[in-house]
């Protein structure tokens, strides 16, 4: 076997160097944009763990509260319990940090998590918090009040010195901005934690600067060798006066959250990556199937000279393995630059905003590079096969006769429609762990199944297009060749339709996706003017609006109405992301508040109305018309347990791990907490607006928020803003998409270059009959317009059919949301054309170099 890959498959090679590069070079970017891809989110993830293990340091269980914190009275429960060995609390809070004495809008604000913590614990629980003071701090500057250690992040934003020479010089100070408060902190040293922006100071100092005597986070436990973690939960459960709303968590389940919300994006990212890889095997299959067709009495005659089908079949899969190796070696190094590319320059976020801010390091794998690897020599093998059993079931009288294959049973299409009956039997099939791994299978399927038809499909089209043809010479020999040759236009059109078809069907999703995003944008912005604090994100402490800001807002003279609203986070199971609760003023009608999935149910007396997200349908199980006694629980410390009654589902595209909302008036009764996230604004008509924004500031500025930062923002500008965010998280989508399309064209014109350059004789002979060099060329043109048009036809088809099966399968089932199906009919016009023009035109171009040639000599290899 070697000794024919040296000389008969590399003489092959050595003449059609360009179409076996085409091949390597489509296994290649499939292999290199899957593995980029892994290799960048596994980068970012493994980052992430390492943060949240190094902040949540090493202990066997922890305890939250639900929403809002713990009393410090459990602490002294749990520190004197005989099976915990440590107790160590944690008051952790949010706020935003800027340098000592900046300020106004140009002034550098740092997102900063603040820790308050046992420094004579931390050792043994959490060791890369200990505070390591510098040396012109004081030997107790951990005990000290108004004192933080920071990691390398936060010094690194806040432009402060790593650790500063001078022994004499003043300790750096640091502002922090936290709601209403503006607090004055030094900076004493340093903690070895890595991640995002973190300061840490002794939990007391930390209560007393912050106002929060009495209150924790979290309180981590180490427990005595040999305690059953199960028996211990269940036996704190069982305790009297145990608050219902307190939650145990095991040390690992915060980077699990963060797995679990990014896997269905991480792993919709490599799928998509992939698609190139797909088109690659379909590019394969044409240049191997054209190079079997050219050579077909050279294999007949080593079928004469005694190869066996067996060897014939392992000579051309062993081709096909020669250009699977080479393009998957070259993949994964091309990956692996890409990788460290854009961890460079992107961070470890490829638009999902799951790893936003994360610097991570390469994390090269082996196996990883060995899996992907792998699948780009099974996508060659694939792609090789067909050709391989042509190769065997050649005869080889009649092959070196000339007289072609076997005379062999008309395909009927069974298979293909045996495979698309399959695919859509896998559609219904619910996800497996919450991945639609059913729905990829159905859209492989449909598109195999769709590509078996294309044959059968030409065939019946261009016999439908034969009488329009039959009174003009020309087209007719065009379409006649087309339709008698079906199997080699197939071949040609192969790998266009695969790409196409996957062009059609992303571009189908995003824009019903985008245009689903921009409907439920108009309609939870129902006012023309917002305002927040520029503090931070939704659910952040330091971003809070102080309580009565907003009737007192609702009496300035420009303003007609004021709607505020609150989103906290509750944190009801520990292996899950925290759902975001939100309160606003639904009224006696919630639909003209929320974009409700369906009509909205009557609440009973004594329970109060809830309507969850659709995420929190999938995740939890439940409907409207069930009451939630989870929910129930997180409140209990509040009020004596509250009755929830889900009354209704709404589409809500901002937040994937769920969320609830509720009326203002039940959120206060619950919480007796008046601080809002946001204010909607009505405007009067004619108000001056820059006159309105400024009595805000002054109306928040009298309430105790100083100079509390604002941001005022219209509902169009919020709109734009949202849909750029849209954008740029699809922006991986729309250059995969592009390099699947490049693939796909590129194929097209090598398979249509092979077979044009091949038909030297057919071209002389038709010179001979009396036709002229420009009659030649417009046969040719024509039949690479009908089959890339038919293919266009079937690609456009078989995309809207795989277009169904993402936007009501896989994006339900991946990230929880339903959309309406959009079909942009300017952009597939758009790809349609691109594909028709490209074949076209390369058959153009082929047809002229091989008509170009002497048509006497072309026909003399026939005497």
């Amino acid at each position: 076997m070697l000794a024919l890959l040296r000389t008969f498959s590399w003489q092959d090679l050595r003449h059609h160097p360009w179409r076996s590069l085409a091949a390597v070079i489509a296994v290649m970017l499939g292999v290199a944009l899957a593995f980029a891809v892994h290799v960048i989110n596994a980068s970012a993830l493994d980052e992430f763990s390492q943060a949240v293990r190094a902040v949540n340091g090493q202990p066997d269980l922890e305890l939250r509260a639900m929403q809002g914190s713990l009393d410090e009275a459990l602490y002294g429960r749990l520190a004197t319990h005989p099976q915990v060995a440590r107790a160590s609390p944690v008051l952790e809070l949010s706020a935003v940090a800027a340098p000592n004495g900046a300020s106004g809008a140009q002034a550098a604000r740092v997102p900063l998590r603040v820790l308050g913590a046992d420094a004579l614990l931390l050792p043994a629980v959490a060791p890369a918090l200990v505070p390591r003071p510098w040396a012109q701090a004081d030997r107790f500057a951990l005990f000290s009040p108004a004192t933080v250690f920071l990691n390398a992040s936060a010094l690194q934003a806040l432009g402060i010195s790593t650790a500063p020479t001078d022994a004499g010089a003043p300790l750096p100070q640091i502002t922090l901005h936290t709601g209403l408060q503006r607090l004055a902190v030094r900076v004493a040293g340093t903690v070895g934690a890595g991640g995002a922006p973190l300061a840490v100071m002794d939990i007391g100092a930390a209560q007393d600067l912050f106002g929060r005597a009495g209150q924790l986070t979290r309180i981590d436990l180490q427990l005595q060798a040999g305690t059953d973690r199960q028996a211990f939960m269940q036996s704190l459960r069982a305790l009297p006066g145990w608050p219902a709303q307190a939650v145990l968590a095991e040390p690992g389940d915060a980077a699990q959250r963060i797995s679990n919300l990014s896997r269905a994006y991480r792993v919709n990212l490599t799928v998509l990556a992939l698609v190139a890889l797909f088109t690659g095997a379909f590019l394969v299959f044409s240049v191997l199937a054209l190079s079997v067709a050219q050579r077909g009495p050279q294999f007949a005659l080593l079928a004469v000279l005694g190869a066996t089908p067996r060897q014939r079949l392992a000579l051309v899969l062993a081709e096909s393995a020669v250009l699977g190796v080479v393009g998957s070696v070259a993949g994964i190094a091309l990956g692996t630059g890409l990788a460290a590319a854009a961890l460079r320059l992107l961070g470890g976020d490829l638009g999902g905003g799951y790893f936003a801010g994360v610097q991570p390091a390469l994390q090269w794998s082996a196996p990883a590079a060995a899996i992907y690897g792998a699948l780009g020599l099974a996508a060659a093998l694939a792609g090789g096969w067909w050709p391989a059993r042509a190769a065997q079931t050649l005869p080889p009288a009649q092959t070196l006769k000339g007289l072609g294959s076997a005379t062999t049973r008309a395909d009927r299409g069974t298979v293909g429609l045996a495979l698309v009956a399959g695919g859509v039997a896998l559609s219904f099939a619910p996800p497996l762990a919450g991945i639609p791994l059913a729905a990829y299978g159905a859209i492989a399927l449909l598109l195999v199944g769709g590509i078996a038809l294309l044959p059968r499909g030409m065939a019946a089209l261009l016999a439908r297009l034969q009488p329009l043809a039959a009174q003009h010479a020309l087209p007719l020999l065009a379409l006649e060749r087309a339709r008698r040759m079906r199997g080699s236009a197939a071949i040609a059109v192969g790998g266009v339709v695969a790409s196409l078809s996957l062009a059609v069907a992303l571009t189908v999703m995003v824009s019903s996706f985008r245009g689903s995003v921009a409907q439920w944008l108009d309609g939870v912005l129902p006012s023309p003017l917002y305002v927040r604090s520029a503090l931070g994100g939704a659910g952040s402490e330091a971003a809070l609006l102080p309580a009565g800001l907003a009737e007192a807002v609702a009496q300035l003279p420009g303003i007609e109405r004021v709607q505020p609203l609150r989103a906290s986070p509750l944190q009801l199971d520990p292996s899950r992301p925290a759902l975001m609760l939100i309160s606003r003023p639904l009224g006696a009608d919630p639909a003209r508040q929320l974009p409700l999935v369906g009509t909205a149910l009557p609440v009973p007396a004594g329970s109060i109305g809830i309507y969850i997200s659709e995420a929190v349908v999938d995740l939890y199980g439940l409907a409207p018309g069930m009451q939630w006694d989870g929910l129930s629980r997180a409140f209990s410390t509040r009020v004596d347990a509250p009755r929830f009654f889900i009354a209704g589902v709404w589409r809500d595209y901002a937040r994937q791990s769920g969320a609830v909302a509720l009326d203002r008036a039940d959120y206060l009764l619950l919480t007796g907490d008046a601080r809002t996230s946001d204010l909607a604004l009505w405007p009067r008509e004619g108000a001056d607006l820059a006159v309105l924004q400024q009595a805000i500031r002054d109306l928040a500025a009298a309430r105790g928020a100083g100079e509390l930062p604002l941001e005022f923002m219209s509902a169009s500008a919020i709109r734009e803003r949202s849909l750029h965010i849209f954008d740029r998280s699809f922006a991986v989508t729309y250059w995969l998409q592009a390099v699947a399309i490049g693939i796909g064209l590129f194929g097209v014109a090598a398979s249509f270059s092979a077979q044009v350059l091949a038909r030297r004789k057919e071209f002389g002979l038709l010179a001979h009959l009396g036709l002229t060099r420009r009659q030649i060329l417009a046969v040719v043109a024509a039949e690479g317009a009908a089959w890339t048009g038919v293919g266009a036809v079937a690609g456009v088809l078989l995309g809207l059919a795989v277009s169904v099966v993402l936007v009501h399968v896989v994006n339900p089932q991946s990230f929880h949301w339903t959309m309406d199906l959009s079909i942009p009919g300017w952009r597939l016009a758009a790809l349609c054309a691109a594909v028709v023009v490209s074949g076209t035109v390369t058959a153009w171009l082929a047809g002229r170099a091989a008509a170009g040639r002497d048509a006497v000599m072309a026909v003399k290899e026939d005497w």
